[in-house]
């Protein structure tokens, strides 16, 4: 019986890629895998077809070749059967190699790239309002002097590791599948040291501070972070460092609450400022602004200032302020100021309820629920 299309085999099109070729294979090498198909021969046919496809159009050359002429440019018999040397094992190898951190793209020491660093850096709210620049130490790798990097005694040179031959990489085997796996004797570097550098401990790097300068932008808020590319931990191998991370944390203020864009603080005022009304002068982070209470201001009365927050990193225009208006109760009163005020007190409690309309409403409510 002539044997199917390699593509028709995978479902997939002739331009298809690498990686969907893999990800086709996975799938259908799953579906019809010996061991979750115990005793069926239909199922382990279809395995070895979708093993010899796989095996074919992963290789560059096979995969021309087919291409131009077909199953007539190939042997029909390479890849087809077994489990043996170039089998299955092998070629999953391939596919799981990003699972168990190998496969057959190895072909030396593996590199990675080096670990994120976070700074945690505290700083006031009008600092966040406004921006600023300033300098940070943070902990750095450099090479070390006495080796220049090698980690080995000066004199000596590290030599190919013997139990992976300075791939970094060993191969394991466990039935059917071939896993690769980090050489635990050199871990993954490919080279033994013998006689460590006595200065770095063989590490060829040493640890000391660094200083940076860091622009902190106006409007930043409490969490936000600010990358540094580059300046956290080496890679290994000869891999691209990490990142730093400047963590902003916002330390509380004595006047203002922010919340988003918007400030909000309390404003006391006295008694007699609530009575009658009048013009008041409040901070801001830009400076101090005036606006008039109107007369009769209750406390709790909320006033907004419109652009008088802070302007957000993000934001086209700046929040607002929200003041919090607080009727102070005098204290520690002299006698004649106690006596003004029951004077006060007597003549508006013979006004009525027009010099107390909250007291009357609540008076009101109070005798509804009784009755």
């Amino acid at each position: 019986m002539a044997k199917r299309d390699y593509y028709e085999t995978l479902g997939l099109a002739k331009n298809a890629s690498e990686d969907e070729i893999k990800k086709a294979y996975r799938k259908l090498a799953m579906k019809y895998h010996p061991d979750r198909n115990p005793d069926n021969k239909e199922a382990e046919e279809k395995f070895k077809e979708v093993k010899e496809a796989y095996e074919m159009l992963t290789n560059p050359e096979k995969r021309e070749a087919y291409d131009r002429y077909g199953h007539a440019g190939v042997d029909p018999n390479m890849g087809g059967g077994g489990f043996g040397a170039g089998g299955f094992g092998d070629a999953f190898g391939d596919i799981f190699g990003d699972i168990f951190g190998g496969g057959r793209r190895s072909a030396g020491p593996q590199v990675y790239r080096g670990a994120d660093l976070r700074y945690n850096l505290e700083i006031t709210l009008e600092q966040a309002a406004h921006g600023f620049d300033t300098t940070i130490r943070v902990p750095a790798w450099d090479k070390c002097d006495t080796c220049h990097g090698s980690g080995a005694k000066p004199g000596t040179s590290p030599v190919t590791c013997s139990t992976c031959g300075g791939h970094g990489q060993v191969r394991m085997q466990q039935g059917f599948f071939s896993i690769q796996q980090t050489c635990p004797k050199c871990h993954g570097t490919g080279k033994i040291i013998p006689e460590p550098c006595p200065a770095c401990s063989g590490a060829g790097r040493i640890k000391r501070n660094k200083t940076l300068e860091v622009k902190i932008p106006a409007g930043i808020d409490n969490g936000m972070r600010i990358r540094s590319s580059g300046n956290g931990e080496p890679g290994t191998n000869g891999g691209p460092p990490g990142d730093l991370y400047v963590e902003i944390h916002i330390k509380p203020h004595q006047v203002f609450q922010r919340e988003g864009d918007d400030l909000h603080c309390e404003m006391p005022i006295s008694f007699a400022k609530a009575a009658l009304g009048g013009e008041i002068e409040v901070p801001t982070l830009s400076g101090k602004v005036s606006f008039t209470v109107p007369e009769g201001t209750q406390s709790g009365k909320t006033f907004r200032l419109k652009g008088k927050g802070v302007k957000g990193v993000r934001s086209g225009y700046p929040g607002d302020l929200f003041c919090h208006v607080v009727v102070e109760t005098p204290v520690k009163l002299t006698e004649k100021q106690k006596e003004l005020l029951r004077e006060l007190e007597r003549s508006t409690t013979e006004g009525g309820a027009k010099h107390s309309p909250q007291s009357k409403t609540w008076m009101d409510k109070v005798k509804d629920f009784f009755e």
